[in-house]
């Protein structure tokens, strides 16, 4: 069958790796690509919300498979404009309907219905420019960090942890009288900070039922030590080794099994995956976040464990019979890191060559701010590669990772040396 898959980066690349390994891929497209999907399937220039463009595509190529990598197309309604367009309508999509992807796109919409599902979240409230005084009095009533969280979708950059009450407060009237994070912080959710060790688990879902693909846990500060600004996203590992069988049991009993439970009540159409960021506190699982696709590092060590065939498992949601695949997990961890553009996430340089990928042989390297100009391979985003390697352990992997990052240079490289410091 044809494939498209929609996206640019890392986590596009790593599917369209794990796409063309099955017997049921003819063709693979990735709109628009990078330099790395440009290798094993065919780019188009096609933006991934410019939705005519997209159907055009469609049609012209005889897709028959949609996969959705990025959370814009998703929130702004690509599945329903395939259901509502008779031309594509036969098309299947992975990836939840609008109203499902709000999860996503409103941190307001996500609390309310993790309130109304009784799953365990922090305490919070939602404010707007026209009650920001009530929300200097919450502020007051918490405790130190203060968690502040734009409602709309900010790039992975509008959540911040602050110390100081009187920061907290400025803050909070720049995002919403300033427009800090645009649209975005129009409305603002303030939480109690939840002090714990974080993760990620992934479930696949086809509506009716679900699949729990490997826990990650990925690090999103620049600095080593979790320092500095957040990014999005500078390396990830998997499994999570303190995520015990029994830890394991309480995430799908407490949050899993009430999600997609919550979701069939609601009315929320949803075939794809459900990423949901966990903070273990205690011995206790509580959600941090919601996300309606897979994310970005942790698809390239999530989907390098999946042995089974993704399009089987995508075609089973999309015709509802998940419950019949049998989904087999590599036991190797696998770990990345991201290689990243001198000055990211603030202003960076790009067109930088890079040299040394045809010399790593031990790790995969998934291109995501990458693409080809003139023969040669220059960064063109602020991550630019994740560098993916297996082991025994996760420290024998994330050891490989690195030996393998020795080989590969451009310009103003950076990337943090320190990934798993933690565990």
């Amino acid at each position: 069958m044809n494939i498209l898959v929609l996206g640019s980066g890392g986590r596009e690349h790593t599917f369209a790796w794990k796409l063309a390994q099955s017997k049921l891929c003819t063709n693979l497209f990735v709109a628009p690509g990078n330099s790395g999907t440009a290798d094993i399937a065919t780019n188009l220039q096609v933006s991934v919300t410019d939705f005519k463009a997209i159907k055009d595509a469609v049609i012209k190529n005889e897709i028959e498979l949609v996969v959705v990598g990025p959370e814009d197309p998703l929130v702004q309604g690509i599945h329903d404009f395939f259901l509502n367009d008779t031309a594509i309508k036969h098309v299947p999509v992975i990836g939840p309907q609008k109203a499902a992807a709000e999860l996503e796109g409103s941190k307001e919409f996500a609390k309310e219905f993790m309130s109304r599902h009784h799953i365990p979240t922090a305490d919070y409230q939602s404010f707007t420019s026209q009650n920001i005084e009530e929300g200097f009095k919450f502020l007051e009533s918490l405790n130190a960090p203060y968690v502040l969280k734009a409602d709309g979708l900010a790039a992975g950059k509008g959540v911040l942890i602050i110390d100081d009450l009187e920061e907290a407060k400025t803050e909070l009237k720049h995002m919403l009288v300033d427009a800090k994070f645009g649209n975005a912080s129009k409305k603002v959710v303030v939480e109690e900070f939840l002090d714990g060790i974080e993760l990620s688990c992934f479930v696949l879902t086809d509506g009716k039922d679900y699949k729990i693909l490997p826990t990650a846990k990925d690090y999103k500060r620049i600095g080593e030590g979790d320092t500095g600004l957040n990014t999005g996203g500078m390396g990830a590992i998997s499994p999570v080794p303190f995520a015990t069988q029994d830890f394991l049991e309480k995430i799908e009993t407490k949050i899993v099994k009430p999600t997609v439970k919550g979701l069939i009540e609601d009315d929320l159409p949803y075939i794809g995956f459900i990423f949901i960021g966990l903070i273990k506190v205690g011995d206790e699982p509580k959600v941090i976040e919601y996300n309606v696709r897979m994310g970005d590092p942790e698809t390239e060590v999530v989907l390098p464990r999946l042995k089974s065939d993704l399009v089987e498992i995508f075609m089973a949601m999309s015709n509802q019979s998940l419950s019949n695949i049998e989904i087999e997990i590599d036991e190797r961890a696998a770990t990345t890191v991201m290689l990243v553009s001198g000055g990211y996430p603030e202003s960076y340089e790009k067109g930088k060559e890079i040299h040394g990928i045809t010399e790593v042989e031990d790790s995969l390297i998934f291109h995501a701010g990458a693409t080809t100009k003139e023969g040669k391979i220059v960064t063109s985003g602020g991550r630019v590669m994740a560098i993916t390697s297996y082991g025994n352990t996760y420290n024998e992997a994330i050891k490989k990772s690195y030996q393998s990052i020795n080989k590969l240079c451009f310009d103003k490289m950076y990337y943090r040396k320190d990934i798993g410091f933690d565990l």
